[in-house]
């Protein structure tokens, strides 16, 4: 049996340590062991990397303290618009989604959006006649409804401001959720799902749909999730750029990674981080900001939950 493995993220940013309390620090952990062992679980017992980050990310769409599903942040008009990808590197195959509403998992619209359709990426009105089409049921908007970003909302509602997640500051940081697995075959996938930024308007999308921004996977290089400041990731194209550097520059994957994030985004004044994994199992989680919520768990028997730097 080959080394299986599975890495995920909830988010980077500025996730100001005052302002985390031992509780509160307890829910996200325990979110994200939940979400990581759902996922590894699922490999564990024969299941694809594919279905893996599908899991993975499903199960941090159903917690409210992520931004992605039921903790997706209001846009400017009120209401939730969400994004999402998957990408299964075994074919190279791809689905996303953009601008949903009502959706409790994203990232299962995407994958249908791979399986069931001729296209890789559908937005607004036509996801959602597709959805429609599939059987989705739609969400009542009080579903979506949570106090603390209603509350992020209410402070800069009214002007052009918008909101990165996880921040005091007007600037700050980020919520996107994502997974990347390797499976007993070899295979690797990776997701990303995001309900975008804080008052957000004009239908403003960000790198978390973007195949090569804010997802990739390739058996030959790597998987990647992206969580961050979207259009410096969309402008860096940063996901596909660590699989590139791993291809034609033969880099490792934690060269490639920290290449990536610790230099290239920052050159271009982008923040966030990344998971990455590859086909023998390996993972890295580089972050430029103060903090990543991430986790990952490896068959050899390496499994770590994590919000800050170590």
């Amino acid at each position: 049996m080959r080394n299986f493995s599975i890495a995920i993220h909830g988010g980077a940013g500025t996730l100001v340590k005052g302002l985390m309390t031992p509780e509160l620090e307890d829910q996200y952990k325990q979110a994200l062991k939940e979400a990581l062992d759902a996922g590894y679980y699922l490999m564990e017992n024969g299941g694809t990397a594919l279905d893996a980050v599908e899991v993975a990310v499903k199960t941090l769409e159903d917690t409210p303290l992520f931004n992605a599903g039921k903790g997706a942040v209001f846009t400017a008009e009120g209401t939730h618009e969400m994004d999402a990808s998957i990408m299964d590197g075994k074919t190279l195959e791809a689905g996303a989604v953009s601008l949903v509403t009502g959706i409790k998992n994203p990232v299962s619209l995407a994958r249908d959006v791979m399986e069931n359709s001729y296209h890789v990426f559908l937005a607004g009105e036509g996801a959602m006649q597709f959805a429609k089409g599939r059987g989705y049921a739609l969400e009542a908007p009080d579903y979506f409804y949570d106090e603390v970003r209603y509350q992020q909302w209410q402070g800069i509602k009214d002007s052009d401001n918008f909101q990165l997640d996880h921040s005091v500051k007007k600037d700050g940081k980020f919520g996107t959720v994502g997974a990347v697995a390797c499976d007993q075959e070899g295979n690797i996938a990776a997701a990303t799902s995001t309900g975008g930024m804080t008052n957000k308007k004009w239908g403003r999308v960000g790198d978390s749909p973007m195949v090569g921004a804010g997802v990739y996977a390739n058996n030959k290089t790597c998987a990647v999730s992206c969580t961050g400041s979207g259009e410096f990731f969309i402008r860096g194209v940063v996901a596909y750029d660590v699989a590139c550097l791993m291809e034609h520059k033969n880099m490792s994957l934690e060269d490639a990674a920290n290449e990536v994030i610790h230099k290239r985004v920052l050159e271009i004044n982008g923040d966030g981080g990344l998971i990455a994994i590859d086909t023998n199992g390996n993972i890295s989680m580089p972050f430029n900001t103060e903090g990543m919520y991430r986790a990952s768990k490896s068959s050899v028997g390496t499994e770590e939950v994590s919000i800050y730097k170590n």
